[in-house]
């Protein structure tokens, strides 16, 4: 991103956080009231603030909860009065995972609330404990180096988060994190122009995840697209709590995967049966197997096979909130259990978005001048860390014709190329992604990127 946009979205950022502060919250409840599994709206009828997923209750067996609405900045408090020192260490922007450009890669800025001064190295600790939970999940474990990560220090007054232990707890922290959120303690909100002030501050955001210096259980998924800063969603977690970085995973297959919940409502009025037209989501579908497969649609491609969530996949009836109606590709994936795996089509779906922000080819090489006979082409090609070794496939073409003497290589000369003319020629280098977790030729046909130079003796 350039320079002169990064700085007109910074200042769309710091406009919204000044209205932002002008907003007025409703008081925080105390009652643990099962929330509604439709977005919450005031008398007026009209849905106010940003959509929400609820996380599922800590020992439950579903991943969320339904959706609501929250006031878009939280609790509009004033940001805290930080001192001199305080105010030199907030804002720091750390490459705490570095696997390239920015431009090739799907970049997550971490921003942690409730972390004093002194607290900022556990904050980065924190940080790469829970980048380490959701790299041990696939596909994030292979394609782990597709990711950059960036923290962004944010200094709050005081340690921990409002609502810890206690809706009567009150803490002054940079983002104004906070549980029992619409009167749920397990949800976790946030003031989101304060934490989208910390997130410009970044070269690059594909995706955020918010930190709080808790252990209790909780999070929240904001999975709209932000129209400033680009990215995908946000999700939030506590720190210290085992299950967090699961909600988290959750999180990013609405944002990254685009997928539906796949878990459905028992006994409440409304959910009984899905009477709609066939949904958008890739795992969510009106039809049972067999018509699946006769109609060639959704994951049909899948059906049958084994999938890592257990099982073999189908359509299993119950998913999208409602019991009957809609089916789900598997009985018990991530995005209706946690700590479950992605089944098979959810799987796909998230290498889909995953390469929607990163690129397999990056080059090393200026592309904006023609080499000669003294210079190399060099490109840059991520690992991929499969348990099969498998590695992306990288062909070298001059001028349209494969040089198959140069597959694998990431650099070749010139002076390799035995050119025997004056004319310039186009030398082209293509790294794509084969991988056997994708059967969707739309989608196989985003797993590669091309580069060129042109060259002449």
């Amino acid at each position: 991103m350039d320079s002169s946009l990064r700085s007109a979205l910074r200042a769309a950022v710091a406009a919204a956080c000044t209205t932002a502060v002008l907003l007025a919250a409703g008081p925080v409840g105390t009652a643990a009231a099962a929330p509604a599994p439709t977005p919450a709206t005031p008398a007026s009828g009209v849905k106010t603030g940003t959509e929400v997923e609820i996380p599922g209750p800590e020992n439950g067996a579903t991943a969320g909860s339904g959706h609501t609405r929250v006031p878009t900045a939280g609790r509009a408090k004033a940001a805290p009065h930080l001192s001199e020192a305080e105010r030199a260490a907030d804002g720091e922007v750390t490459k705490l995972v570095d696997n390239g450009s920015t431009a090739d890669r799907l970049d997550i800025v971490v921003v942690g609330d409730g972390y004093t001064a002194a607290e900022l190295d556990r904050f980065h600790a924190d940080a790469r404990a829970k980048w380490a939970e959701i790299t041990a999940v696939e596909p994030y474990s292979t394609y782990r180096n597709l990711f950059n990560v960036w923290t962004v220090d944010a200094v709050s007054r005081e340690s921990g988060v409002s609502g810890d232990p206690t809706p009567a707890t009150v803490r002054d922290t940079a983002l104004g994190a906070y549980f029992w959120c619409e009167d749920i303690e397990r949800l976790l909100c946030i003031d989101q122009p304060k934490v989208d002030g910390y997130v410009a501050k970044a070269p690059a955001a594909d995706l955020v995840l918010v930190l709080a210096n808790s252990a209790k259980y909780g999070g929240a998924g904001y999975n709209e697209p932000s129209a400033t800063l680009g990215y995908e969603g946000i999700s939030t977690a506590s720190a210290g709590n085992a299950k967090s970085g699961q909600v988290a995973i959750h999180e990013t297959g609405h944002s990254l995967g685009k997928l539906a919940d796949e878990y459905f409502y028992p006994d409440t009025p409304g959910y009984e049966k899905y009477e709609g037209p066939e949904p958008a989501d890739s795992n969510s579908s009106t039809l049972p197997a067999d018509r699946m497969a006769a109609e060639r649609a959704k994951w049909y491609r899948w059906l049958g096979a084994p999938s890592p969530d257990g099982g073999t996949v189908g359509a299993y009836e119950g998913g999208g909130y409602y019991v009957t109606g809609l089916y789900r590709p598997t009985d018990s994936s991530i995005m209706r259990v946690l700590g479950k795996p992605f089944n098979l089509p959810g799987t796909e779906a998230m290498i889909a978005g995953f390469y929607q922000h990163a690129k397999p080819a990056t080059p090393l090489t200026a592309t904006d001048r023609t080499l000669r006979l003294r210079h190399a082409a060099k490109v840059s090609v991520p690992r991929l860390a499969g348990a099969d070794g498998q590695q992306l496939d990288v062909r070298w073409y001059l001028d349209g014709r494969e040089l198959k003497r140069f597959a694998g290589r990431t650099e070749v000369a010139v002076s390799e190329l035995w050119l025997f003319d004056l004319h310039t020629h186009k030398l082209s280098v293509t790294a794509e992604d084969r991988t056997q977790s994708v059967r969707d030729p739309k989608v196989a046909r985003t797993l590669r990127s091309t580069v060129e130079w042109k060259v002449r003796l």
